[in-house]
């Protein structure tokens, strides 16, 4: 019996052996915030709106130093040591690396903070490909790249909770009409035409390399809102616009009046394309790899080294980056002893959101304080919550790892994960607790973020309640413990105008020579936002947050200073 089969039986049978349970009286809600030291953040920034930094209280020397730990600080770190330099430090805010990409656990069982898959990654992510086959995720079978099934996404991958039943996949489908079904096919021939008319690329850095980066029909997709660019292709129907409107709320943090024509089309363009009902789908192409700690696995094996070789620095603020004409000074906050330290360094490889750059970086360069100007940032909520036994399911499609509901899009709410869907038991699956991790992006609630910081977490965990309850009423008897995970600038949004821009930055770097890592790697150089001495690595380089464009814009600005 496949798996999709088993779940839908054995989910009918489960949910049959639990209803007598709904009666018991309902646990009381444990729960908090965790993941994300909003507090200390915020300590930082008054620190540094105050003008005055304590003196440094010890001096420490290295060859180059990384501010920021988050994917593009991990990834920089790695092709410094895979170029032959160890004598680096890696300083970190949080307690753990990771950035967005983090991972943690709620009553011993892990579950993600923020980014919880990455996509099989394409050619052009070939810095990506090389990670994975290094994890020995990838390798070649008989003349074909193969990925570790236990790593890829089990099936069933993604359901939709849409006119009170589950459905399979994220596209409405059931019930729809003829013209609905018709906008569906228009829209998958405006991304192909759009591909034609202009390659597309994940990481779209990878086309950053002459005196126009983007192509006349990239320009006019990205001086417009992607729903500006849907109403004059007269795509209007409320379920495509819908979907359209979760992809870039998932994917770029706020919705098709916000983010531009460029990203929209960018989202489905760069990857395996948009498909109507009954295209044909190439499965391979669309699989995605997860772990029960989303891309915290990942993050994970990048930090493993770092640790072992006294390279990573956690609990440190950088507080100031000075450059000059002989080196870099970084004053840095560490947490642990209370005391500033000063690091001294020919190198520094700035690996920090671009809006926290331009506050770090003494005399910013033009182009750091320009891009802290058009970039907008969108906050963004996890909501972790453990549940002690399987939840009572609607009819329609079988549990997935990817569960979204039809509903609102002004509340961002994006569905939830579930964390035991990587079981290979599939009875431990359906028997046991576990964790479903629900989305939130802010980026278009008014005072969203303003929000996020003042609201308790009691009231995030409630509407996170309220939502889940209409497709699994006996949530609240199932669950323990819910943990909030705050992000008040998540991720940059690809807002009209800002790849134009950004697109200009860095293309000078590419007039390096390609050279050999000592994992047989062989590397060309990559636009790399850069000064004399700093190298500027963070995904807001590239307009959106995503794995390809951190991991990649990190690994070149480590081969930068190396």
């Amino acid at each position: 019996m496949q798996r999709r089969q088993f779940l839908a039986t054995a989910a009918s049978a489960a949910t049959a052996v639990l209803l007598p349970g709904c009666d018991d009286a309902p646990r009381e809600l444990e729960g908090g915030f965790t993941g994300v030291n909003i507090e200390r953040g915020h300590a930082l920034r008054d620190l540094l709106q105050g003008g005055t930094i304590p003196a440094p209280a010890v001096v420490r020397r290295a060859q180059v130093i990384i501010a920021g730990g988050g994917v593009a600080g991990l990834a920089a770190a790695r092709s410094l040591r895979l170029a032959g330099v160890d004598d680096f430090a890696l300083l970190e805010l949080e307690d753990s690396a990771g950035g967005n990409s983090r991972g943690g656990a709620v009553n011993g069982i892990t579950c993600p903070l923020g980014a919880h898959y990455l996509p099989v990654p394409g050619d052009d992510a070939r810095e990506v490909q090389d990670l994975l086959e290094e994890l020995g995720l990838r390798q070649r079978v008989a003349g074909r790249w193969q990925y570790d099934e236990r790593h890829l996404c089990h099936s069933p991958q993604e359901r939709l909770f849409f006119d009170g039943e589950w459905q399979e996949g994220l596209l409405p489908v059931h019930g729809v009409g003829d013209a609905t079904l018709a906008q569906y096919r228009r829209f998958a021939q405006a991304v192909d035409a759009e591909s034609r008319a202009a390659r597309f690329a994940m990481p779209a850095l990878k086309l950053w390399g002459s005196k126009q980066p983007l192509a006349q029909s990239q320009q006019a997709l990205d001086a417009i809102t992607f729903a500006q660019w849907l109403a004059q292709q007269g795509l209007d129907d409320e379920h495509l616009r819908w979907y359209l409107d979760y992809c870039c709320r998932d994917d770029y943090g706020a919705g098709t009046a916000r983010v531009s024509a460029w990203a929209g089309i960018h989202y489905f363009a760069s990857r395996h394309g948009f498909h109507a009902p009954g295209d044909a789908v190439d499965e391979a192409r669309e699989s995605v790899l997860t772990w029960p700690e989303g891309n915290g696995w990942i993050t994970a094996q990048l930090a493993a080294p770092l640790r072992a070789g006294g390279q990573l620095r956690t609990g440190t603020s950088v507080l100031r980056i000075t450059e000059g004409r002989h080196g870099v000074e970084v004053d840095a906050l560490n947490h642990a002893t209370g005391n500033v330290e000063r690091w001294q360094a020919p190198r520094c490889i700035v690996a920090l959101p671009v809006w926290v750059a331009a506050r770090v970086v003494h005399n910013p360069p033009a182009f750091l304080a320009a891009a802290a100007q058009r970039l907008q940032t969108a906050p963004w909520l996890v909501a972790n919550m453990h549940i002690s036994a399987p939840l009572t399911d609607r009819p329609g499609a079988a549990p997935a790892w990817d569960s979204v509901l039809y509903a609102d899009p002004t509340a961002g709410g994006l569905g939830y994960v579930d964390a035991g869907h990587q079981r290979l038991d599939v009875r431990a699956t359906l028997a046991g607790p576990t964790v479903l991790s629900y989305y939130q992006a802010l980026g278009d609630v008014p005072d969203g973020r303003q929000q996020l910081a003042t609201r308790p977490w009691q009231h995030w965990a409630e509407a996170a309640l309220a939502a889940l309850a209409v497709p699994h009423p006996d949530l609240r008897e199932r669950i323990t413990r819910i943990e909030i995970t705050r992000y008040g600038h998540a991720m940059a949004i690809p807002v009209p105008g800002a790849q134009a821009f950004l697109s200009q930055i860095g293309l000078k770097s590419r007039q390096n020579n390609a050279r050999m890592l000592s994992n047989g790697e062989r590397v060309a150089p990559l636009p790399t936002p850069a000064t004399a001495r700093l190298a500027f690595a963070h995904s807001d380089w590239s307009g959106y947050s995503v794995f390809e464009e951190a991991f990649t814009r990190g690994h070149g600005a480590g081969l930068a200073v190396a």
